[in-house]
């Protein structure tokens, strides 16, 4: 959708897929979650978030942001503003299972379990809640597109954005 609005998508975790296949690992979640929370433990818990930075432009999105630090380094940012997108936890597994991303669980039960993996206390991984609590703004998602949609164009506005481009 944003990018349809002109802005460049740009993803925390392509840092990780890009290095998970320097190190000739497949990319699968199991594997993605280990090098990300690798490269936090040598680099700094922001160093996804870093090795982004100069990427960026004037109109463009970053998503996949799992570590406060990596919020920190974004905030730099003129202009940063950090969106939770929310949705119920069954709306999310059926959007996996529909993705069907390698490695990614087939039940309820297992995409409960990789969550809670995903919320760890250790500084050098992924901490979703402590991130999402960061949030400057939350975007419910779990209605239609067309919702959603609304809520992005209002967000947009709020944020000094021109609805078409």
């Amino acid at each position: 959708m944003l990018r349809d609005l002109g802005f460049s998508i740009h993803s925390l975790s392509d840092v990780v897929r890009e290095e998970a296949a320097a190190r000739g690992l497949p990319p699968e979640r199991g594997h993605l979650i280990e090098v990300g929370n690798d490269l936090r433990r040598r680099f700094g818990p922001g160093a996804l978030a870093e090795r982004i930075v100069p990427r960026l432009g004037a109109r463009d999105v970053v998503d996949s942001i799992r570590n406060p630090a990596e919020v920190a380094v974004l905030r730099r940012l003129p202009g940063f503003v950090l969106a939770r997108v929310t949705a119920p936890v069954a709306t999310r597994f059926q959007r996996s299972l529909a993705r069907a991303r390698p490695g990614d669980p087939d039940t309820l039960e297992a995409f409960r379990r990789r969550e809670g993996q995903e919320n760890a206390s250790d500084p050098s991984g992924q901490q979703l809640d402590r991130t999402a609590a960061l949030a400057d703004v939350v975007l419910d998602n779990d209605g239609d597109l067309e919702t959603l949609e609304g809520a992005v164009h209002r967000l947009l506005a709020e944020c000094g954005q021109p609805r078409v481009l």
